[in-house]
């Protein structure tokens, strides 16, 4: 749960304006959620609700599927070249990879964008945001087998409403053996 929290409030500060003081996550954060196999996710209680999409999603945290891991990756507007806050978090996850419990292990980034834009735009971006983070990370020594990126565009949207800024994100998928 840690790492939910340091995520929760690295987003805040990145969609504040503000400038993260360093990385959002460690290292060993990183290594922690990917071997954590034991602690089961039972996921949301199941209700039902009568109205629109955002008013009975109104309230309840974001949930992302599992396997996931928010790299806290951030670019300027229609940019795939990285901030100096975003190499901050993606040397901690460069060094997370080669720890020796995850580096056998192969991973999809994936890159996202919120609703603005049409679908090729922001197919053709979200790509170039995901293999951005590929390139960074293998020029940081993680080996390129270990790494596919993968661009989705505006189609897997994170917040209910497709233009929240928490839609623009790159995530890193462990992948089935």
């Amino acid at each position: 749960m840690r790492i939910l929290a340091l995520l929760a409030a690295a987003q805040i500060t990145a969609m504040s304006g503000v400038a993260l003081a360093g990385p959002a996550y460690t290292a060993d954060d990183i290594v922690k959620h990917f071997t954590a196999a034991d602690q089961p996710d039972l996921g949301r209680s199941r209700g039902l609700c009568i109205g629109t999409r955002n008013e009975c999603n109104a309230g309840l945290p974001v949930r992302k599927p599992a396997g996931n891991f928010d790299l806290v990756v951030n670019f300027g507007y229609n940019s795939d070249v990285l901030t100096p806050a975003a190499r901050a978090n993606l040397d901690e996850f460069a060094q997370a990879l080669q720890d020796a419990r995850l580096k056998s292990a192969t991973f999809a980034v994936e890159g996202h964008t919120d609703g603005h834009g049409g679908d090729d735009f922001n197919l053709d971006l979200s790509s170039r945001r995901a293999r951005a983070v590929v390139k960074y990370l293998a020029d940081r020594g993680v080996k390129a087998g270990q790494l596919t990126a993968k661009g989705y565009g505006k189609a897997r949207p994170l917040a209910g409403d497709p233009l929240d800024p928490a839609n623009r994100r790159v995530e890193a998928r462990l992948e089935a053996p």
